[in-house]
């Protein structure tokens, strides 16, 4: 089972490790997560994440990053550079559906983890139509500001 490690811009990792927490509470124990704040020196960056990837290996682990090319994803590629050869693997454009499927998968095999973490980003992005709530009916010119429909 790979480890899974979230390294991003702050605060979006921890908001990331909330996220997680609040949908599968035990899934989202293992998690670690590193928030890069804008001043933080790069040696400092690098040390968190070396110490934070070793909790998590076992031995292997996926890195989750927000942006290819920024610092956080730099920092990762480095890190899984330094590793034995598919031990660690980076996919960046982290998002919440992407999360989930990383952690709801977490037992199968990192290369699998790794697709299905990148099935779950790209099936997570779609444009919603703006249409009426579904399962309301609209009566023109008969709105009362005392009525509230809401369908949870």
């Amino acid at each position: 089972m790979p480890g899974l490690l979230i390294i991003a811009h702050a605060p979006l990792a921890s908001a990331l490790k909330s996220v997680a927490g609040h949908t599968f509470p035990d899934c989202a124990a293992p998690l670690e997560v590193l928030d890069v704040p804008p001043d933080m020196p790069l040696e400092q960056i690098e040390h968190l994440a070396r110490e934070l990837l070793a909790r998590v290996r076992n031995p292997e682990a996926l890195i989750l990053t927000d942006v290819f090319g920024a610092t956080p994803c730099n920092v990762a590629q480095r890190l899984a550079g330094l590793a034995e050869p598919g031990q660690v693997k980076v996919v960046t454009g982290v998002n919440v559906p992407m999360l989930w499927r990383s952690l709801c998968y977490c037992h199968e095999s990192l290369d699998a983890v790794v697709a299905r973490a990148v099935a779950g980003a790209t099936q997570g992005v779609m444009q919603v139509s703006i249409s009426r709530p579904q399962n309301q009916t609209y009566k023109p010119g008969s709105h009362d500001p005392n009525q509230h429909h809401h369908q949870q």
